[in-house]
């Protein structure tokens, strides 16, 4: 029996039709959603790359460990999936080939926000941004951004870094306290925190003096230990840092000296010497910002949170451990902080060199401790 030709074609049409309404129901889930300024997107179609420099799971403190834990906050207050979130770890900051083709990658999977969190990836995130402009780009530390898709975020950890200077001026013995650093005073983010350290310190132990060892680089689990094994040498009787891992802390129990970690609290790491840390709290950031995604206010004009609102500040204080009358001096100070009675860089400082700083009656704006490039007094570079 012969089929009419017509009949054979309106069968092919028909399959064709069929075939395509299966792809496009099935792959509907993969098919992503391109952002565009002040459209809102829903949140089932929100997707987050995330770049960091280290694996956070596997390390359960530092940098990367703080970032991790802000995302999945993030990720709980507002109801997103697992499959909503992209996590490219071990990224090298300083290997921008790396940094592009993970960020590349993320997008290709679906992924119309990207969440960097080294300064380092910064110059990545630049570039791309104008190469994908419906994917949303937000940048940690950095100070780059642009009119339409690309961010960047920090905060005032200045305003912690005090409190924790008051911590170590009242514990010296030796009056001599170490700072493990990964960059060196011409990098705003770490001497500014410096500065600040060295700030809290004065306040309450004039004769103090903060003993800095710089690594110049942001991950050097070596370096760091080895600094803080070096700082310890000198008698340094306290171990303050700005750097990735809490290998700064462990070195300060294992010598039986003080500790104050950073990024995310260490006193697991070292209980027996980490009296406190300066953290960060990431997520009320990352909450900030995907919600803005999803109700389509979203801005590029950068992003300073602060003690007051949750973002930077100190864990909770090792009491076992910790010396009386240390925590009431300093609550006594953040109150200060946290009603604008104190900015922490207030009226005219002097500089390690001899130079002063700043105005009587005034305190120094964001844009003046970002470009901070000196040290202030009783700090020694070693």
């Amino acid at each position: 029996m012969k089929i009419p030709i017509l009949s054979i074609v309106g069968l092919a049409i028909a399959a064709c039709i069929a075939f395509t309404l299966f792809i496009t129901m099935t792959d509907k889930k993969d098919v992503k959603a391109e952002w565009s300024p002040g459209v809102p997107i829903e949140k089932e179609s929100v997707k987050i790359g995330v770049i960091h420099v280290s694996d956070p799971e596997n390390e359960k403190s530092g940098y990367a460990y703080a970032h991790y834990l802000g995302i999945r906050e993030m990720q709980s207050e507002i109801g997103l999936r697992d499959d909503q979130i992209i996590r490219k770890i071990n990224v090298s900051d300083t290997d921008t080939a790396a940094t592009e083709l993970a960020i590349r990658q993320c997008i290709e999977e679906g992924a119309n926000i990207i969440i960097a969190t080294s300064w380092w990836h910064m110059d990545a995130c630049e570039k791309l941004s104008g190469e994908y402009p419906s994917v949303i780009f937000a940048h940690a530390t950095g100070n780059k951004h642009n009119n339409t898709n690309f961010t960047n975020y920090f905060g005032r950890i200045y305003q912690a870094r005090y409190l924790s200077g008051i911590v170590a001026g009242l514990l010296t013995m030796t009056n001599k306290i170490g700072y493990v650093a990964a960059m060196g005073v011409e990098n705003s983010e770490v001497t500014g925190g410096i500065d600040a350290f060295a700030i809290g310190v004065e306040s309450v132990n004039p004769d103090a003096r903060v003993y800095v060892q710089v690594t110049y680089r942001w991950l050097d689990p070596a370096g760091e230990s080895r600094a803080a094994r070096e700082l310890i040498a000198e008698r340094c009787d306290v171990i303050a840092q700005h750097c990735n891992t809490p290998n700064p802390q462990i070195e300060a129990q294992r010598a039986g000296v003080w500790g104050i970690g950073f990024n995310s609290d260490m006193e697991n790491d070292a209980p027996d010497a980490t009296v406190v840390s300066v953290v960060w709290n990431w997520g009320v950031y990352y909450s900030y910002l995907v919600k803005s995604v999803i109700n389509g206010t979203f801005t590029t004009s950068p992003y300073v949170g602060d003690i007051k609102n949750g973002m930077v500040g100190l864990s909770a204080l090792n009491e076992r451990i910790l010396p009386h009358g240390v925590s009431d001096a300093v609550n006594a100070a953040r109150e200060k902080i946290e009603s604008g009675q104190f900015g922490v860089f207030d009226g005219v400082m002097e500089t390690n060199d001899g130079k002063s700083i700043g105005e009587s009656g005034k305190t120094l704006s964001d844009a003046e401790i970002a470009g901070i490039d000196w040290y202030y007094r009783g700090i020694i570079q070693r």
